[in-house]
């Protein structure tokens, strides 16, 4: 049985409209059209099986009483038994065919919905995934996937099977019996009571736990992440008591669940047994009188078996189905979470060759913020020009420059790119035409090759080669261990910072973009690195709109314009003789970053 799956406090948000387990399923199975192809020949199959259950019974009644009573009759009684050997190869053969079926059209269902629900993560917005911890969204689309795959592939399948072989079973109780089977249905309707009473209880349980195990994904993740600032600012005592504390919860939730679905197999177990002796005590006492014979009595036995059969594993299918439901609600409240960016299509091309930018009232908030982090912002940049912009921390510099690359669309107002909204730009010239270079230059887990490779769809080695060269480091390529070859290793951490943003700049310049948009990241490099880095920007930049955001102001002196940002405003703009002589907000930024200078002979970041 499956127990893993998971969210926080910042649990995805469900929509009320599949609050309900039913609708739940219901909603699942829309989503799964792979689980309903071919449904009807897996339920004829498993129907099939159902049927040569239930007349097994009526075989041995004949055996007993016609091949037996009376004086053995081996003809009869050897074709009885070869009828019944060849109803258990057809159950088995059926039931395999069934299974096969079953388990190709689960993991079909179980590999779409998981691919459905990565790329909608990566659909969303900026506004919404910084509402979220990576650890949440990593669990809805492994471990809550994972849990939907013994329901798929046996659960709900059980549950229609079972439901056919109690209604059999009872019908041929009664033909059999009706005096017989009365007992029988009193001894086992308490259970069905006490099974509804216990449902809400279960459900809600491994919901919880679904909760738990993802805060304890999240506590994993973000500690592996951070190692090195646990490990350097003295952190694991805390770290050890966040995470034991969610290892904790999540062993409470699980032992919770544990022993709520547990309780069903003693209850019915006991049920079926108080069943079955009934049946022995009552038939031996007054079978005769009722006419009913020894072959009648030992098939009624085994159809009360079939009767109860169900109800013996209801428990596991109980808990696997209770399971599905709490992973699937987690899933379909991802696929809910709104997609704000809707891509165009076609979409118009942007032109080749330097950009225009131009901002209309814009604003943003993001989603269950306080207010705009962005209000009032008007801009016209012309095509080639240089543009930092400068300001405290949370003064809105990064959201701005995620809206330059459309990673969020503005709550009001518009921004034009080469003349084109940039909402009506199609998606594959955007990305190529407007690239952004992240301050921690993140790089995938392969070689050097393959990170700049990334920048643009079909680049050859030889692209990749002309993009370093003509970003001047061919020297730099050159004393690595291994050339283009090294592996940057997880999240580029098998290299430095430095090293890092030198490839994170090719990759932007294999693509030729005509906006270029740098979060500026030269702090914590040695000064070779940090030389290099600074041509490779210079050679960047040339014949591209290059938008900066300067951490350090002596970027911000050789730009074309700078932008002042405070309060999610444009408080002042122009080049920077200009805003020094204003003496106002960026004159005192400067002032600060020069003292900074001269105190520590290092430049400070704004």
């Amino acid at each position: 049985m499956s127990t893993t799956a998971v969210t926080t406090h910042e649990d995805v948000r469900l929509p009320t409209d599949i609050d309900g387990a039913w609708k739940v399923l219901r909603r699942g199975l829309r989503e799964s059209p792979e689980l309903r192809a071919g449904l009807g020949f897996t339920l004829v199959l498993s129907l099939m099986v159902t049927a040569a259950q239930l007349v097994i019974p009526f075989l041995i009644q004949q055996i007993l009483d016609r091949g037996i009573r009376g004086g053995f009759h081996p003809v009869f009684v050897y074709s009885m038994c070869a009828s019944a050997g060849a109803l258990v190869a057809v159950v088995y053969l059926a039931a395999r065919a069934a299974g096969r079926r079953l388990v190709g059209a689960s993991e079909a269902a179980l590999r779409t919905l998981r691919v459905r629900a990565f790329a909608h993560i990566h659909d969303l917005s900026v506004a919404e995934q910084t509402t979220e911890k990576r650890g949440v969204f990593v669990a809805r689309v492994t471990a809550d996937v994972d849990t939907l795959s013994e329901f798929t592939e046996w659960g709900g399948i059980a549950w229609i099977l079972s439901f056919a072989l109690v209604l059999g079973s009872f019908a041929l109780m009664l033909v059999y019996s009706w005096q017989l089977t009365v007992p029988v249905v009193l001894l086992v309707a308490p259970l069905l009571f006490v099974l509804s009473r216990l449902q809400k209880g279960i459900l809600g349980a491994f919901d919880h736990l679904r909760t738990r195990v993802g805060e304890l994904l999240s506590e994993v993740s973000e500690s592996l992440m951070g190692a090195a600032v646990v490990r350097a600012y003295g952190l694991e005592d805390r770290m050890d008591r966040r995470l034991k504390r969610a290892i904790r919860q999540r062993y409470s939730a699980q032992m919770t669940a544990y022993w709520r679905s547990t309780a069903l197999f003693p209850i019915a177990n006991v049920f079926s047994a108080l069943a079955i002796a009934g049946v022995v005590a009552i038939g031996a006492h007054y079978g005769p009188g009722w006419g009913l014979s020894l072959g009648r009595v030992v098939a009624f036995l085994f159809l009360v078996d079939l009767f109860l059969q169900p109800l013996s594993d209801l428990p596991e299918i109980f808990s696997e189905t209770q399971t599905a439901i709490a992973g699937w609600r987690k899933v379909l409240g991802v696929l809910d979470l709104p997609i704000e960016i809707e891509e165009p299509s076609p979409g118009v091309t942007l032109p080749e060759g330097a950009l225009a930018v131009e901002v209309d009232d814009l604003e943003f908030a993001y989603r269950g913020g306080d207010g705009p982090v962005l209000r009032g912002i008007d801009l016209a940049l012309p095509a080639g020009a240089h543009i930092a912009i400068v300001g405290e921390t949370g003064s809105g510099k990064t959201t701005f420059a995620k809206l330059l690359c459309r990673l969020a669309d503005p709550t009001a107002g518009s921004i034009r790119i080469g003349g084109t909204d940039l909402r009506e730009v199609a998606p594959a010239s955007r990305r190529i035409a407007v690239r952004m270079v992240p301050q921690d230059g993140f790089l995938f887990d392969t070689t050097i090759w393959e990170n700049v490779r990334s920048g643009l769809a079909d680049a050859t080695d030889t692209d990749v080669v002309a993009a370093f060269a003509s970003l001047g480091l061919e020297t730099w390529v050159r004393s690595l261990p291994d050339g283009l070859d090294t592996r940057a290793g997880e999240r580029g951490e098998g290299l430095s910072v430095g090293e890092r943003q030198l490839i994170a700049l090719a990759r932007a310049q294999i693509a030729g973009p005509g906006l270029l948009i740098l979060d500026e990241a030269t702090s914590a490099v040695d000064p070779g690195t940090e030389r290099a880095i600074g041509e490779a920007l210079r050679r960047l930049s040339q014949g591209r709109t290059t938008v900066t955001i300067a951490h350090r102001l002596s970027t911000a002196e050789g730009a074309d314009l700078v932008l002042v940002f405070h309060g999610g405003r444009i408080v002042e703009r122009g080049n920077h003789a200009s805003l020094i002589a204003a003496g106002g907000s960026y004159a005192s930024l400067y002032a600060s970053w020069l003292g900074n200078v001269g105190a520590t002979g290092r430049p400070a970041e704004t």
